[in-house]
């Protein structure tokens, strides 16, 4: 089996012992086979633990946590991610108190947030990218938040909402600037109330030519974009079904061809299945979809 790699953090990789190279966020690739329930072992660069898995039948049926498993008709690709921080010693970053609830934010091994008041003590895994965070009341519970993330925690130490973005906000909800993190710059102005999406308005700020008009239309779709201009005019009637006819895929994934692209759906957790499609043009638009087995 043709097993491609990819890690959240670079790091070397070893098959029974043998050392196999890097991985990264740029996919590598071995031949391995699932029947002989090959010992790997990741290594990250940097101040963090290594982990190990027994790859064979087992893990492709069930990953554990952190193992994101995406079966490709060539193969499967492997993705790694939260690694635990090799000092695993207790660091306080800051404790607050706010109205009755005594917050207390510390790395010890991962990045925890305590919450202690009248309802218990409750604990929670957090983020890295909320290292840095500041907290403040909101009418939902506590809000913390830097430039670049959030996350919104009840009073009954409950994590509602952890999303990368500024909140601009807490008036009526949770309002805040959501990067897409894709090809075109996607971005959306997107309003919570208790964790839940209740508003949301998307923009693009990318330029779309004829060379990455297909990634355009299959992105648009996923985060709820007009897909309109990326339509000949034969498809626009059909643009407000296209999320239907494409099914509820997760991420979008590129190939070496340019109007060939791949979508993520998701089969159980940790789980996902990759299928291709390929997009017809006419005069520089999308004039059909079509599926391939």
């Amino acid at each position: 089996m043709l097993v491609y790699f990819l890690t959240e953090t670079p790091c070397t990789l070893t098959a029974n012992g043998a050392y196999l190279g890097t991985t990264d966020l740029f996919e590598r690739s071995a031949s391995l086979d699932p029947a002989q329930e090959i010992a790997l072992e990741f290594s990250p660069f940097g101040d963090y633990l290594p982990v190990r898995v027994l790859f064979g039948e087992a893990f492709l049926f069930e990953p554990p946590p952190h193992y994101n498993l995406y079966f490709l008709p060539d193969g499967v690709a492997v993705y790694v991610n939260g690694f635990l921080r090799a000092d695993c010693a207790l660091h306080v970053l800051w404790q607050k108190r706010v109205s009755d609830t005594l917050l207390t934010l510390y790395l010890q091994g991962a990045l925890q947030l305590n919450v202690e008041n009248g309802s218990g003590f409750h604990v929670l895994t957090l983020p890295d990218r909320l290292l840095d965070c500041t907290v403040r009341e909101t009418d939902e519970g506590f809000l913390l938040e830097n430039d670049g993330a959030f996350a919104l925690v009840d009073k009954e130490g409950k994590l509602l909402l952890s999303e990368e973005g500024r909140v601009v906000s807490i008036e009526g909800g949770i309002t805040a600037l959501l990067p897409y993190r894709d090809a075109l710059r996607h971005s959306a102005l997107c309003t919570f109330q208790k964790g839940i999406p209740i508003k949301r308005s998307v923009r693009v700020e990318g330029e779309v030519t004829e060379a990455t008009v297909s990634l355009a239309l299959f992105e648009s779709v996923l985060c709820g974009a007009d897909p309109t201009p990326y339509l000949h005019p034969e498809l626009t009637e059909k643009a407000g079904a296209l999320r239907e006819f494409l099914g509820a895929f997760t991420s979008v994934v590129l190939t070496n061809e340019r109007d060939k692209i791949g979508l993520c759906y998701p089969r159980k957790p940790r789980v996902f299945d990759v299928r291709y499609f390929r997009a017809e043009k006419k005069d520089g638009k999308i004039s059909n979809l079509i599926p391939l087995d």
